[in-house]
């Protein structure tokens, strides 16, 4: 059973996770592999590697 640290992490991934969706319309198996890639450290980050896939 995951500890509440573990279930606060998986939490805010998953909150990232949606709003690049929402922002690029990228699926959520590409927003959760750029966030293992990245981190959540750089949202700027995330967003433009998210925009370059949803272009493709």
């Amino acid at each position: 059973m995951p500890n509440e640290r573990e279930s606060d992490h998986q939490s805010a991934k998953e909150k990232h996770v949606n709003w690049l969706v929402d922002r690029t319309g990228i699926t959520h198996t590409q927003a959760r592999e750029l966030i293992d890639l990245l981190g959540v450290g750089s949202p700027p980050s995330l967003l433009r590697e998210a925009l370059l896939l949803a272009k493709k």
